[in-house]
């Protein structure tokens, strides 16, 4: 690989630590333990999900007119490096929460999560400044699946920390030192590896500049909506996405909760995260390697029929009986998760980088975060809403089967063989 393909992929291995530990992992029980103690179980796993789905509303309504700037010669950089500022601050101000300050808990949550993914806006329009469209698959792949095995590294230490203060008290709440050390080490974690991507990429592919740019950046983001309005393909496929990854996001950000939910211990869910970061990592890869065998639709159908039997597990997990055979039940879920979760992003985001063109793919990528993010805004919110309403989350999970099901649908409608087609028209 190039020396910018590695540094790009390097970016997968820091920002995976802030997904893993602070939205996947620790955060969310860290947020039902200690800043929401007091709350019903229902009801601060609905604050959870409003939570998140306000932070996607918020880089939604930033990400085309970001993206639209952004195509400009060195802008993509200098953004995201200033998104990625914003999210190592507030990680580092996550550790400053107390018992009971689930507001404030929230709002600095937030803003880790609009720095997050502000950042990978410009990370993902980078794809097309480091690969060729032959190696799109493979690199992006390759981003993904080093970060899952990557971010481990953090992860153990974390684990070691929480298992150490908890010894004494097995199934207790977290502890809280532990936590807030492990935040502290994901801002490090996460400032160390974006050094090579600081240093070595460039953007490549990239518009005149011009001396109006925020007008001009205006006026051509409204082309670009006219543009893949016209791009039936292009615009089916973004819906499809809209509906499919909206479901995949949401069990990713909701699952330790409901796992919560049902009883299960801080240590059980810690390690199932553990091993889903294990098994993702040879299984991203494989569907890097699957995609130049089988077209890249099929695979993301491959990956859209494991999510809807995940959710129709986790829908009669609660039923398992025993804690005994919810333990083994969440454990299988766990593992199908990781089998697909990688592949599935990873194969949309190459997927919709071979249709566009390079020197406008912030712009392009703007439009297809803003398509992800505002999903991300409706899975959430309605799993809250419907948990909150039936006082009961596995209703709440049950209602993301619809997602997938739409998704599917759009998807069929798209026609691959038209697509390198409509990219050069």
């Amino acid at each position: 690989m190039t020396r910018e393909e590695i540094s790009w992929i390097l970016y997968d291995v820091a920002n995976s630590a802030f997904v893993l530990i602070v939205v996947t992992a620790v955060m969310p029980i860290f947020f039902k333990d200690i800043a929401a103690v007091g709350l019903d179980p229902a009801v601060s796993t609905a604050h959870w999900g409003f939570a998140n789905s306000f932070a996607s509303l918020l880089l939604a309504l930033l990400a085309p007119v970001l993206g639209s700037i952004a195509d400009y010669r060195f802008f993509k950089k200098r953004f995201l490096l200033a998104f990625f500022g914003l999210g190592v601050a507030a990680t580092l101000m996550l550790t400053t929460i107390q018992p009971g300050d689930w507001r404030l808990c929230l709002a600095i949550f937030v803003l880790a999560k609009v720095g997050y993914a502000g950042a990978n806006l410009f990370y993902d329009a980078f794809l097309v400044d480091v690969a060729p469209p032959e190696r799109m698959d493979w690199v992006s792949a390759m981003g993904y699946a080093a970060g899952y095995i990557g971010s481990v590294v953090p992860f153990l230490w974390v684990l070691h920390l929480i298992s150490r203060a908890s010894a004494a008290t097995p199934g207790a709440a977290l502890p809280e030192g532990a936590a807030r050390l492990g935040f502290a080490g994901v801002a490090v974690w996460w400032l160390i590896f974006t050094i090579p991507l600081a240093l070595f990429l460039r953007q490549k592919h990239f518009l005149p500049s011009s001396r109006r740019p925020v007008v001009d950046s205006f006026r051509r983001l409204w082309r670009t909506l006219g543009e893949i309005r016209r791009y039936r393909n292009v615009f089916l496929f973004l819906v499809a996405y809209f509906f499919y990854i909206d479901g995949v996001d949401t069990i990713i950000v909701m699952a330790t909760a409901y796992g919560r939910d049902i009883g299960l211990g801080v240590d059980v869910l810690i390690l199932a995260i553990l091993t889903i970061q294990l098994v993702a990592f040879p299984f991203t890869l494989l569907y890097g390697r699957l995609a130049r065998a089988f077209p890249g639709k099929t695979m993301l159908y491959v990956g859209i029929g494991v999510y809807m039997a995940i959710v129709l597990l986790a829908f009669f997990l609660p039923d398992a009986g025993s804690m005994r055979a919810k333990t083994i039940l969440f454990w299988v879920l766990a593992v199908l998760v990781a089998t697909s979760m990688g592949g599935i992003q990873a194969l949309s985001r190459s997927y919709f980088g071979r249709l566009i063109p390079a020197q406008r793919s912030a712009a392009f990528f703007g439009f297809y975060n803003i398509f992800g993010k505002f999903a991300a805004i409706v899975g959430p919110f309605m799993m809250g809403a419907v948990s909150r309403a039936s006082g009961s989350s596995r209703f709440g999970v049950l209602s993301i089967l619809v997602l997938f099901v739409i998704g599917g649908i759009v998807l069929k409608r798209v026609q691959t063989d038209t697509l390198r087609e409509e990219a050069a028209a």
